[in-house]
């Protein structure tokens, strides 16, 4: 297990929220924490304490009157961190080599490639062929349906015809490098992971996973740690004190390292 940081940006402010009340309309979301602070205080801190590949995430769509300072934010950590950073959030074909200029590691892709409610094997290709697969990280964050989890796109408003389970993710391991995936009912909660999830990913072998959502708590931490069987990486924002939460970030590394 590895801790992968995260910088969220919505309505041009890096942020904390509860994932599923994010709404395109009015640009909306229920507010965990407000960051005085610019995306490149936070890349700075997270590159030098060593972490790689955490990732920044564009909340806003690209119509919105912020998502123009969503980029500035976002570009402000990229540059302070070259390399050290993904990003994702309204990715394509187009845009993203310059998300890659201005010094991302990896695009993270959701929306683009899961196009009414199914796989677009075409988008899918063409982000494979703009970025390469090294560069590349499937978001498959999911909602619960019944008795099963489905990925969830545009700012994890709309369900997907396509289950969150192993067949998915040998079916697109092929196309990109890493997974990440929020699981989207508990993010931005602190009140407990989903744990079916967890397990899902701690029993499938693959290319790196990272999970996140619904940690609140050091048991929390251990608990994915165990369900993850030390292999799923953790993402941690709500509950974490660099975001108004009470899991020391330190003893976090540290709780992870061992």
């Amino acid at each position: 297990m590895r801790f992968r940081p995260c910088i969220d940006i919505h309505n041009g402010k890096v942020k904390q929220i509860v994932g599923g009340s994010l709404l395109d309309e009015g640009d909306y979301a229920l507010d965990n924490y407000v960051s005085e602070k610019n995306g490149d205080y936070y890349a700075r801190l997270y590159r030098d304490a060593g972490l790689e590949g955490g990732h920044i995430i564009l909340l806003n769509p690209s119509g919105s009157e912020y998502y123009e300072e969503d980029v500035r934010q976002a570009s402000l950590a990229l540059r302070a961190y070259p390399g050290g950073l993904q990003i994702g959030g309204g990715m394509n074909a187009d845009n993203a080599a310059f998300f890659l200029k201005e010094g991302a590691s990896h695009i993270i892709v959701t929306s683009y490639v899961f196009r009414d409610g199914k796989i677009n094997w075409d988008h899918l290709e063409q982000m494979a062929e703009a970025v390469g697969k090294d560069h590349l990280v499937l978001d498959l964050s999911c909602r619960r349906r019944d008795d099963s989890y489905y990925i969830v796109t545009d700012r994890w408003q709309k369900y997907t015809q396509v289950p969150l389970n192993h067949e998915t993710l040998d079916l697109l391991s092929g196309y990109c490098s890493e997974f990440l995936i929020h699981a989207v009912d508990v993010e931005g909660k602190a009140k407990g992971i989903e744990e079916n999830v967890a397990m899902l990913l701690g029993e499938w072998d693959g290319i790196p996973v990272t999970y996140a959502g619904g940690v609140g708590s050091y048991r929390d931490l251990l608990k994915l740690k165990r369900l993850g069987r030390n292999k799923v990486d953790v993402t941690i924002g709500s509950a974490l004190d660099l975001f108004g939460g009470e899991m020391e970030f330190k003893k976090v590394l540290d709780l992870i390292r061992d």
